[in-house]
């Protein structure tokens, strides 16, 4: 893949190249739009190089799934809201875990989810709810800001021009629980309403994984929606943002119960 990397690929720290990196919402990101999509298709690439920690079904074997969960992906895209939506790759992909209840989204839009997510949850605007919740984080950038905290410029970029594969191998395994900021996390949350708000879901769905861990006595989410606010605040929270959005589902109860189950029943 030809790469092209920002001007801050030769570590020129220059006052044009810091306005460069400033991303769409105002905030500052060092990693061009391409310097995301060549990171995220490499960690695609280490992801699917280590079949025993990532089983991912394959699209070939399990077209019903993919054309499923395919379908939910392309609503949100389609609602005109996904800031990147045509420049990142939004790819899904079905990890069979069942002991693991998350899912996460690289860098450029690749996106996996675990069956132990789909299994536990129990309506079909829940999924979308956070399948928004993990594509804002790709298209917000929250990923690459994050990891240059925890790595530093210099070591990703090294990673982007394919200098230090060890990085990119342990970079693979961290997007899976990777720790994002209180703010980082309550933007996901809002964009999650933003994305659905337009579409036929329940655009509060994310509030339904939170709701059902305070019902189950309030344990520790899992890692990927478990920074803070705590579970109660981030139910309100999105509740109040699907409000103020005026907000309304066109969705079957059927769709989104029944045939939900019956699509998550259908899993391996």
């Amino acid at each position: 893949m030809k790469k092209r990397f920002t001007l801050l690929s030769v570590f020129a720290i220059t006052v044009s190249s810091f306005f460069a990196g400033c991303t769409k919402d105002g905030a500052v990101n060092i990693f061009s739009i391409d310097d995301d999509k060549t990171l995220g298709l490499q960690t695609k690439q280490q992801i699917e190089s280590n079949p025993s920690e990532f089983p991912i079904l394959s699209p070939s074997a399990y077209p019903a799934i993919y054309s499923y969960l395919n379908g939910m992906r392309d609503d949100i895209l389609n609602s005109g809201k996904v800031t990147y939506r045509n420049e990142f790759s939004w790819e899904v992909y079905v990890i069979k875990r069942d002991d693991v209840v998350n899912a996460f989204c690289t860098p450029g839009g690749y996106i996996y989810i675990y069956t132990g997510l789909i299994k536990y949850l129990d309506h079909k605007s829940s999924l979308a709810g956070v399948l928004g919740h993990e594509m804002a984080h790709a298209d917000k950038r929250h990923s690459t800001n994050q990891l240059t905290k925890a790595y530093g410029v210099q070591a990703l970029l090294d990673v982007v021009v394919g200098k230090n594969q060890n990085l990119l191998t342990q970079i693979a395994s961290e997007l899976v629980t990777l720790q994002f900021s209180r703010s980082d996390e309550s933007q996901a949350d809002e964009y999650s309403v933003v994305y659905l708000c337009p579409t036929k879901y329940r655009a509060n769905g994310a509030a339904d994984f939170f709701e059902k861990i305070i019902a189950q006595g309030g344990s520790q989410p899992p890692a990927f929606l478990s920074t803070h606010p705590n579970p109660d605040n981030r139910v309100a929270n999105i509740n109040q943002h699907a409000t103020d959005g005026g907000c309304t589902s066109t969705i079957t109860t059927q769709e989104d119960d029944a045939a939900y189950v019956a699509f998550r029943n259908s899993l391996p």
